[in-house]
């Protein structure tokens, strides 16, 4: 992993970035920069799209950096491991945990499903987007993941593409061991993977039923204790992470 420099304030701008062009930053920009940064014209930040790499700038303005002058890229843009991350929604403050945590872990979307036991009764797709990007500028992490809107547990099950790897993380899982039950799975993340986490109170009959029959499928317990919904993210996405994914 290469060196990356944390001490430079970064910035996530909707715009592309190349060398010697200009930006207009918007209001919220201007006063983050200006007003809780304490910056001023002639500081340097470091600037991310998504698409074109991290980039350096020079900030100008007269009382407040307004505009942002592109100097050169310190990073080629990358990407992420094709892993989504699919989940019964959460209510705030442990949402914007969980969201934040499964794209410090890497995943490249966020699916939230509802089931019949889910907890939280609407879901703030922008509030979850800001809290991507939010993690990937504090984090050095230059794509974005995808968020997707709220959709029913069984539409997703019945329109997933069946080459990926369904981890359905399950308390009555048969082995004890994560890290066995994905190693049977071999190359099991060629096609993409998809992890799951339901909601606290688990699934009803008839949706075990569903994800039982799915093809593809691993169930993966997450150890002897019971975990909340936030906490059990980290660990399912830590352990394929390291045994499927990009950590091996």
């Amino acid at each position: 992993m290469p060196k990356l420099d944390f001490r430079s304030p970064r910035l996530f701008v909707d715009a592309p970035l190349a060398a010697g062009t200009g930006l207009a930053l918007d209001r919220d920009q201007t006063n983050y920069l200006g007003n809780v940064l304490r910056l001023a014209a002639g500081d340097t930040v470091l600037m991310f799209n998504g698409r074109d790499g991290e980039w350096q700038a020079t900030l100008a303005g007269r009382k407040r950096p307004d505009r942002a002058e592109i100097v050169s890229q310190t990073r080629p843009q990358d990407g992420l491991p094709d892993l989504h991350y699919v989940f019964a929604p959460l209510k705030h403050a442990r949402l914007d945990y969980m969201v934040q945590k499964a794209i410090e872990m890497g995943v490249s979307a966020l699916r939230p499903v509802t089931t019949r036991f889910t907890q939280a009764s609407r879901v703030n797709v922008e509030r979850m987007r800001a809290n991507v990007i939010e993690a990937a500028e504090q984090c050095g992490i230059l794509s974005l993941a995808e968020v997707h809107d709220p959709e029913p547990l069984e539409r997703w099950l019945g329109a997933r593409n069946e080459a990926r790897l369904l981890v359905f993380c399950d308390e009555d899982a048969p082995t004890a061991n994560p890290a066995a039950a994905l190693a049977q799975a071999g190359n099991g993340g060629a096609s993409g993977i998809d992890v799951l986490i339901g909601p606290e109170g688990g699934f009803a009959e008839e949706e075990r039923a569903l994800l039982l029959k799915q093809p593809r499928l691993v169930q993966l317990s997450l150890g002897p204790r019971i975990l909340r919904a936030d906490t059990a993210a980290v660990a399912a996405l830590a352990v394929v992470q390291t045994a499927l994914g990009d950590w091996g």
